[in-house]
């Protein structure tokens, strides 16, 4: 922007341009004149003005016309245009201001007025010339900054990547976990594969009538209590977590990274969890919902690997075991932990032991030796 500043005042009355004039002039602004639209518009592209203030009714090329072809100008610079019109124009201000005018003034204009309008487009010329000429050196460095672009581009994409990455493995795996995969580039470790691992099945006792008669709100408050209590745990036992749907969780341990004590680790988590919900079962009950909790727990191979498709990928495990920890969770009774023999001969000096018998599970063949976790005396 120039120093002065350059005015264009644009008025087919002379006696209003002299006002104007006078008034600006007064003020340190250099002015320049027109006495129509076609004539404003040829000064425009010539000097290049700082402001326009710009009369709404004059011959030839109105006020309005002359804003809307000099806004449409890709050629010219960002020029502040300041409509001037008579009290009862407001119609006419309101098409000027959708045509691209920035500011507007009444007549007869009042000079506080004229003056604050003026230094207030005048600073946003300043502000819009500053950054064109920002612009301006950010192009002339254009070349240096593709090639650091390039180079940050790939850095992110590459980190975007690894948080991608992260982002899905830490859906079913513990962070530590997932980031140890990723650290180590192991991701392979998720193909399809088989192995022995530990499931846990657990879900609450008489949800399923709660939900029924129960206002959504509680049944999704109530969820919200139990997945909070819950979550936490899964996450410090460094379990896999297959599934977190309404009231049913399933967590697996030994995959997708081996661990030495698979077993004891799941007892370990169940009862945590069944102290968990016990905490929040004084409240249940204190609001008359009576709602227990079961797990189950069983040991065996597994197929494990991505299951899904290509929007949405799963980590889950197939075979028998789950069927039997899920079985043997269905049940637990409210505060048992039902767990196979395997489980049990691992758990013997994790807690107390009740051996329930041979129990027929549906869906099993043979009936299977079932042993509840008991709370320490």
């Amino acid at each position: 922007m120039r120093e002065p500043p350059l005015i264009l005042v644009v008025d087919d009355v002379p006696d209003n341009v002299d006002i104007l004039q006078m008034r600006l002039e007064s003020q340190g602004y250099e002015v320049i004149t027109a006495g129509d639209g076609e004539a404003a518009l040829a000064i425009v592209r010539d000097k290049l003005p700082d402001l326009v203030l710009l009369d709404i009714m004059m011959p030839k090329l109105d006020g309005i016309a002359t804003v809307k072809q000099l806004k449409a100008d890709t050629d010219l610079p960002f020029i502040p245009v300041i409509l001037v019109t008579a009290r009862a124009d407001a119609k006419d201000v309101i098409a000027g201001l959708e045509a691209g005018g920035d500011d507007y003034l009444t007549k007869p204009v009042d000079q506080s007025a004229l003056m604050a309008r003026v230094r207030g487009m005048l600073r946003i010329k300043a502000l819009q010339d500053t950054v064109q000429e920002q612009a301006r050196r950010l192009a002339d460095q254009a070349g240096e900054l593709a090639l650091w672009n390039k180079d940050l581009e790939a850095r992110v994409q590459a980190q975007l990547g690894q948080i991608e990455r992260m982002g899905a493995l830490k859906r079913f795996l513990a962070p530590q976990l997932a980031e140890l995969i990723i650290a180590r580039g192991e991701e392979h470790i998720l193909e399809t594969h088989r192995r022995d691992i530990v499931i846990v099945f657990c879900d609450l006792r008489g949800f399923t009538s709660f939900a029924e008669t129960g206002e959504p709100e509680e049944v999704r408050d109530l969820l919200r209590e139990y997945h909070a209590a819950l979550g936490p745990i899964v996450t410090r036992s460094e379990g896999t977590l297959d599934q977190f749907s309404g009231d049913g969780i399933m967590v697996f341990f030994n995959d997708p990274l081996p661990c030495p004590d698979p077993a004891e680790r799941a007892v370990r988590m169940a009862i945590e969890m069944r102290e968990a919900v016990t905490q929040l079962q004084v409240d249940w009950r204190r609001r008359g919902r009576q709602i227990g909790f079961g797990v189950g727990i069983a040991q065996g191979y597994a197929t494990l690997g991505q299951i899904g498709f290509a929007d949405r990928i799963h980590y889950t495990a197939i075979g028998t075991v789950c069927n039997l920890a899920s079985r043997l969770c269905d049940q637990a009774l409210d505060g048992q932990i039902l767990v196979s023999q395997r489980i049990a001969a691992a758990a013997e000096g994790i807690a107390p032991l009740e051996e329930i018998g041979d129990v027929a599970l549906k869906g099993l063949s043979q009936a299977v030796a079932v042993y509840n976790v008991a709370r320490a005396t």
